[in-house]
């Protein structure tokens, strides 16, 4: 259990670390306070973690879903902390945050109710297009996050991502029982020692990491409230609410156990929850992290005691950052060459749900076509929506939400109606 939650841990770490990172140094903080931003995130990712796992009351939906720091909020964290004038540029944030996570708790119930408006055609193209959308990812992380940067796409990145990337297609294909099942661990060592005399592995965080730190309630910074701030904050819970119902419902297919309304009202209000206790311990928004759905589709270990097991990891990493810095040894090329797996393992779930429509059914064809075609959009060219306004691009620069808005609409407007009848020959 311990080594399948680490797994789980080792395909997620990247994806907490990068938006406390990316925010702390945007406002200039210094070396140990950036720390503790990002021993806060892993912190309070491992407590909503557990919490979805696990379940208290009706709070969780008790199945194989990991929660983290979502990174679709780092942009509008970006712009309240740019607004910001004197004291802590974090204040609003964190008070913003844990509004958002408040009202998404309250609004669980009622958001649910969109289960019933996704069929198995639906189903199946907001699962394929959360496989595709996340692509990019994998092979920003091979290639180099800039593009302008000398060591951006180097022959020797792109070498390491391709051998990873093949050992663990080998590892899945010939190891067998446990060994089998972590095959995307071992994948991770065998690249990672790869990249070590490729100079691909950095261990400058050792410096810099304490040993100990326990996160304390408030420790970065008061909540203080700013109704643009809330307002900014609530759309991108909204989105994450859309976001995480979407994998609620693919993760339901992959370990065979639909979500129903009162799965997915569970499920949110974890994300409502987590939200709101990562602001009091210094962490933002949180949500699914759909890499972990493909992991769950490759190993096929459907325990979600095992995620919970890796919840408890994610705690112990931002109890104690050195561990954390262990973690980080393994590098983005290493990372994104497990990762194409593990996203093409999405894909391709949603597309053994779209075998089960007929697709032969010119109306579910143009479904699946519509929607993929708008959800692909800013995966495809993500400047597309640069001339909207911010409060809307939080949305259309969202793959997986636009896609899933569309599939709905497409669905509610070429489903055949009760009076409907059968054409003659």
């Amino acid at each position: 259990m311990l080594a399948y939650g680490v797994q789980h841990v080792a395909a997620m770490y990247a994806g907490v670390v990068a938006p406390p990172l990316i925010v702390g140094e945007a406002i200039g903080l210094p070396p140990v306070q950036l720390t503790l931003l990002i021993g806060a995130s892993l912190f309070t990712a491992g407590l909503a973690t557990v919490l979805q796992a696990v379940g208290v009351w009706k709070i969780g939906a008790r199945m194989p879903f990991v929660n983290g720091v979502t990174f679709g909020s780092v942009a509008p964290i970006l712009a309240i902390v740019a607004q910001q004038s004197g004291g802590n540029p974090l204040s609003a944030v964190y008070g913003s945050v844990l509004i958002a996570g408040v009202l998404a708790f309250l609004a669980a119930p009622y958001f649910s109710r969109l289960v019933r408006f996704f069929p198995p055609v639906v189903n199946g193209t907001v699962i394929t297009l959360i496989g595709l959308s996340l692509m990019p990812v994998a092979i920003d992380w091979i290639a180099g996050q800039d593009a302008e940067s000398p060591g951006y796409a180097a022959p020797t990145k792109i070498a390491v991502g391709a051998v990873t990337f093949a050992l663990v297609l080998l590892f899945n294909r010939f190891l067998t029982g446990f060994w089998n099942r972590i095959a995307l661990l071992i994948g991770l060592l065998a690249g990672s020692l790869i990249a070590w005399p490729l100079g691909l592995i950095d261990t400058s965080t050792f410096g810099s990491a304490p040993v100990f730190n326990l996160p304390t309630p408030f420790a970065l910074g008061m909540p203080s409230f700013s109704i643009t701030a809330t307002i900014s904050i609530c759309i991108v819970m909204l989105v994450a609410m859309m976001e995480s119902t979407a994998d609620m419902i693919a993760l339901g297919e992959i370990v065979d156990r639909p979500a129903d309304e009162k799965t997915i009202a569970a499920g949110l209000r974890a994300d409502g929850a987590g939200s709101a206790i990562s602001a009091v311990f210094g962490g933002f928004t949180c949500s699914a992290f759909a890499q972990n759905i493909g992991l769950v589709a490759l190993t096929q270990v459907r325990s979600r005691y095992v995620v919970a097991a890796g919840g408890g990891v994610l705690v112990l990493l931002g109890v104690f950052p050195v561990v954390g810095a262990v973690v980080s040894l393994v590098p983005q090329p290493v990372l994104g060459g497990a990762a194409l797996v593990l996203f093409g393992s999405v894909a391709t779930s949603g597309m053994r749900t779209l075998s089960k429509c007929e697709l032969g059914d010119p109306r579910n064809s143009l479904i699946v076509a519509g929607a993929l075609g708008i959800g692909l959009i800013p995966v495809a060219a993500p400047e597309f929506y640069t001339g909207f306004p911010e409060s809307l691009r939080t949305v259309l620069d969202s793959g997986i939400s636009t896609g899933c808005i569309a599939a709905l609409a497409l669905n509610l407007l070429f489903r055949p109606t009760k009076t409907a009848t059968p054409e003659t020959h």
